[in-house]
Formats: structure tokens, sequence, C-alpha cells
């Protein structure tokens, strides 16, 4: 399954990692889930996708609130990057963005913007071959408002040096898209695992 591009001559393409260059968020949810057991958290899969792009801190204390527990944020975020990094030897990249990343290397700049750590990110990329794909990565600790703020899209426009109105920005989640249309960018919606699988 093709994902088609939106017309114009972009001379910049910013992408997410997780579920967007990465088919992490499996990988990412069998990790939540193993941490979150350790406190007897549960964390239903339908809502870990719908929260999607969020920072993991914000989705601890969230967690915390819904179920009146009193989880350590840092503790239970070190645990699930932890178990997440264990999982890599399994990590695949979504194929029809790699297609578009071979396809356009060398001709524009990329960007990688993320809500995940710049350790996550950066082990994510190593694995699939692509760290050296990205002229700039732009991860949590970055900038201070998480998407569906613009800041982190506008901060890796302003490294490439790029104008917003010339970036097109690929990302597979509500907030990424929220984000992406707030700087005044064109952006590519890429489908949940299981949409493209029903595609295929």
């Amino acid at each position: 399954m093709a994902i088609p591009l939106p017309p114009g001559d972009f001379r910049a393409y910013l992408f997410d990692c997780d579920g967007t260059i990465a088919d992490s968020m499996p990988l990412h949810y069998t990790a939540w889930c193993s941490a979150l057991d350790e406190w007897s958290c549960e964390f239903p899969e339908e809502l870990f996708y719908a929260w999607g792009g969020r920072p993991i801190a914000d989705i601890i204390a969230t967690l915390n609130e819904r179920h009146g527990l009193a989880m350590p944020v840092d503790t239970v975020a070190r645990r699930q990057e932890e178990l997440y990094q264990r999982s890599l030897p399994d990590l695949t990249a979504v194929p029809e963005v790699l297609a578009h990343i071979e396809d356009a290397h060398g001709r524009v700049p990329f960007a990688v913007v993320s809500g995940s750590t710049r350790e996550s990110v950066t082990a994510s990329l190593h694995t699939l071959d692509l760290l050296d794909r990205f002229d700039t990565l732009v991860c949590a600790g970055d900038y201070t408002r998480a998407k569906p703020d613009p800041e982190a899209f506008l901060l890796a426009a302003q490294r490439l040096g790029v104008p917003p109105a010339d970036c097109l920005v690929f990302e597979d989640t509500d907030l990424g898209i929220q984000a992406a249309t707030a700087a005044g960018m064109a952006s590519v919606r890429v489908p949940q695992p299981w949409k493209r699988a029903a595609a295929a």
C-alpha cells in the first residue's frame, strides 16, 4: 500500500519516529504493559493508540489519576524504555514510509520530530540502519510544548533552514497532524499497523 504525497515542491521532509518511520508501536505497547503490570496498572490497547504522540511522563501521570495510583513517573518511564530497548531486535521499518525515505534521500533534507527521548529515537533509527539519513533529530527535551503545539516542527524547520510552508510532515497520530497543521506545514497520515495490514 503506497502512501501518496500531497502536491507541492517540498524542500524538507519531517518525520515522526514511532509508528511512522519505525513500526515500533506494537513493541512499545508490549513494553508499556510489562512495565505497568509491575504496578498493577492496566493500559488498554485502544487507549494506547488514542494517546499516540503524548509524552511518556504525561501518559504515566494520567494513568495515575485514572487508577488512583502513585507510580513514580521517572521509574516507570525508565522501565518502559528498558523493556522497549530489549525488543529492538524485532523492530522493522514501516515499508511505505521507508520507500519515501529511499526515494527522496539526497534530494531534500530530513528531520525526525518525536515525543520520545533522544536515546529511544537514536536506538530505533540505529537498529533500522537509518540514523545517518537524518540531518537533525528533535526529541523530548529539545522543546517545551509537546504536540499538538507546533513548536517541535518549527524548531526542526529552523534547524534545516527551510520555511515551514515548504516542509512536508509524515505522522501517524492525530496530535502530530494537528501540530503540523498549526506549524503551517502539509502532512501525510501514516495508517496504524492494523490498517496497513488490512490494505496489504
